[in-house]
């Protein structure tokens, strides 16, 4: 049986849920970025566990839709956060392929429910690294441009600038810097 479980969007989140469930005393099949499979479980032991990861900011998904959309955001946190937004191809024949479905019906569903497009999504993802990026200070603007797969430096600026409302060096210069977490974007 599977679970579908909302923000489950990192390796150290795989590690959590795995480990709650384990504690739970069920048996794992396979653990991934967004769902688990279980041995067959209950309906109770079913809304035993949606209580249990909602303490640690997770969520068990039902329907389709919502099934179909943390899909999506968890590969676009992957392709930005693990493969440094490194693709062969744009954005739509990538969400496409890798959902086996037409892009516009996917951006169609994803506007309606979250109320906003894939593409502000995925910007708002390369945002959120860069900024990590830039806080370790270990990477140039034009490194930082280049991996994050920007044509220019003056790309990643303008585009950064009307995210945050602040340039790049700027934002390196402040003392508070926030941060969103990912769930959050």
């Amino acid at each position: 049986m599977k679970l579908y479980i909302k923000n489950m969007v990192c390796s150290r989140c795989k590690m959590v849920v795995k480990s709650e469930l384990e504690k739970l005393g069920l048996q794992l099949l396979a653990v991934d970025l967004g769902e688990v499979e279980v041995t067959p479980i209950s309906e109770r032991q079913k809304s035993e566990i949606a209580e249990h990861l909602k303490g640690f900011g997770f969520e068990l998904i039902d329907d389709k839709k919502s099934r179909l959309i943390d899909k999506i955001k968890t590969l676009i946190i992957e392709l930005v956060h693990q493969q440094n937004a490194q693709l062969n191809t744009n954005l739509s024949d990538y969400l496409s392929k890798q959902l086996t479905q037409d892009y516009s019906s996917l951006s169609n569903l994803f506007s309606e429910v979250e109320d906003t497009t894939i593409e502000k999504y995925f910007i708002n993802q390369k945002i959120e690294k860069v900024k990590e990026l830039l806080l370790y200070d270990e990477l140039t603007l034009n490194e930082i441009a280049f991996q994050m797969n920007y044509s220019s430096v003056a790309y990643l600026s303008n585009q950064f600038k009307k995210v945050t409302g602040f340039s790049p060096s700027h934002y390196k210069q402040l003392k508070d810097k926030k941060r969103k977490q990912i769930e959050d974007l």
